[in-house]
């Protein structure tokens, strides 16, 4: 999880959920739906382990009204902020688009609004960078050096993938095919040997246990599972960024942003329309 941003008041922002959500969402800066979307994640973890307490505890049976007290009022505000997010995420026609594709919630559309400011963004390849997912997605940093890449962000996209992951098999699902689909290729190209650069330098830059399944895969040189796994994740959310940032660009300039370079220029690449 993302630390929060300790520099924010967290007691006006909570008092907001105490008035109108029409009016709220009318005051709310796009840095404080930042920081409620953080806020919100955190309690759903606190959340969750409240509940496995007391789970645990009725199993033995021990007093846990308390506990189940305080998880109870947690939950209540979860959802206050969850409502918040979601009339802010429908306030503006990105965020109704977001919430048109099956697996992207209130919580999520309301992350990426908040977290990317399209007036900074000419390309795709920029929200990309911004959220550490460009190329490869190892883009790593020297100690000392100025993070390269926006964590909580970075963070809302791996939640991204496991959400097209989970919706992958609903008949509205669009995103969670294109990760079926790039998953077969990529386990294809694993299995051809052509990630066998990539596996020896793994190998040559980490520690990695002899004993351990990972290693297994990387000595004959092939990506573990999970790795595979993990490419063909980042490639279904890098696409959904780019139609998010297409849907954006349109809405924001009341114009189309220009095609890719390989597209516009090159002419060997083939598009994949955002859907409508």
């Amino acid at each position: 999880m993302t630390t929060l941003d300790t520099d924010i008041d967290m007691i006006p922002v909570i008092d907001k959920l105490n008035r109108d959500l029409k009016k709220a969402v009318v005051t709310l800066t796009d840095r404080e739906a930042r920081y409620l979307v953080d806020l919100y994640y955190t309690m759903q973890e606190n959340r969750k382990r409240g509940d496995n307490q007391t789970r645990a505890m009725t199993e033995s049976g021990e007093p846990h009204s308390v506990i189940a007290w305080v998880a109870g009022q947690s939950e209540s505000l979860e959802s206050r902020v969850r409502s918040l997010l979601d009339s802010y995420s429908m306030s503006r026609p990105i965020g109704q688009w977001s919430r048109g594709i099956c697996g992207i919630g209130p919580v999520i559309a309301a992350g990426l609004m908040a977290h990317i400011d399209i007036a900074k963004c000419p390309t795709a390849g920029h929200i990309w960078a911004f959220a550490g997912i460009a190329g490869d997605g190892q883009k790593k940093w020297e100690k000392g050096q100025k993070r390269p890449w926006n964590a909580a962000l970075r963070t809302l996209c791996w939640k991204i993938g496991e959400s097209f992951v989970k919706v992958s098999g609903n008949d509205n699902d669009i995103y969670g095919k294109y990760w079926r689909g790039r998953k077969d290729i990529e386990e294809a190209k694993n299995l051809a040997g052509d990630y066998a650069d990539q596996a020896a330098a793994v190998l040559e830059s980490r520690r990695i246990g002899k004993t351990t399944d990972a290693y297994k895969h990387y000595s004959q040189g092939q990506l573990p599972p999970a790795h595979i796994h993990a490419r063909a994740k980042r490639y279904a959310v890098k696409l959904f960024l780019a139609h998010w940032h297409e849907k954006a660009y349109e809405f924001h300039h009341g114009t189309k942003p220009p095609l890719p370079y390989p597209i516009a220029i090159q002419g060997h690449a083939h598009k994949i329309d955002a859907p409508e």
